[in-house]
């Protein structure tokens, strides 16, 4: 079953879904942007769980294109998956990467039973992926893997990307 895509504008530390996917910093101690909006508003207990995994798993950080599960905390959600997104690169394609980010995110959902997971547009805050290619590789890379999701949410932060996603989708049926 290929899951429904929506988007809908907003903060993503607001949104119901079983899961809530964090554009996160390789330390997973939370940052700015989405990831410090998600921990925020989710509270001690997320941060708490990322220290544990700092402290087994994960002690150098999490890779660039990988992801794990914590709890939600104080969010309106089951699990929060923090994945890494590439910073990008005029001089190296990291497309590859930023795919990762959303194929790795729905490996976790699917090993939770998530069946709505609410993504943002990974990489195009301080990052400074643009936001038309974000989009395209956002889109393609979620229509192209297989999945037990029954909808993914992209909770665009502006207008700018929420009009970068909508254009992607009227382009490619």
């Amino acid at each position: 079953m290929t899951p429904t895509i929506t988007f809908v504008q907003g903060d993503i530390s607001r949104v119901s879904a079983d899961a809530i996917v964090n554009a996160a910093n390789s330390s997973l101690l939370g940052g700015g942007g989405v990831d410090g909006a998600i921990h925020r508003r989710g509270g001690p207990a997320i941060l708490e769980e990322c220290r544990r995994l700092r402290a087994s798993k994960y002690g150098k950080g999490l890779a660039t294109g990988r992801a794990v599960a914590t709890t939600a905390g104080n969010l309106d959600a089951r699990w929060v998956i923090h994945t890494v997104g590439p910073v990008h690169s005029t001089t190296e394609d990291r497309s590859d990467l930023l795919a990762s980010c959303y194929r790795e995110s729905l490996r976790v959902a699917d090993e939770l039973g998530a069946r709505t997971v609410a993504f943002p547009a990974i990489s195009t805050g301080v990052y400074r992926w643009p936001l038309p290619d974000a989009a395209r590789i956002a889109l393609d890379t979620v229509r192209t893997t297989p999945t037990a999701v029954e909808e993914i949410r992209f909770v665009l932060f502006d207008d700018q990307a929420y009009e970068a996603f909508a254009r992607h989708l009227r382009v490619v049926p």
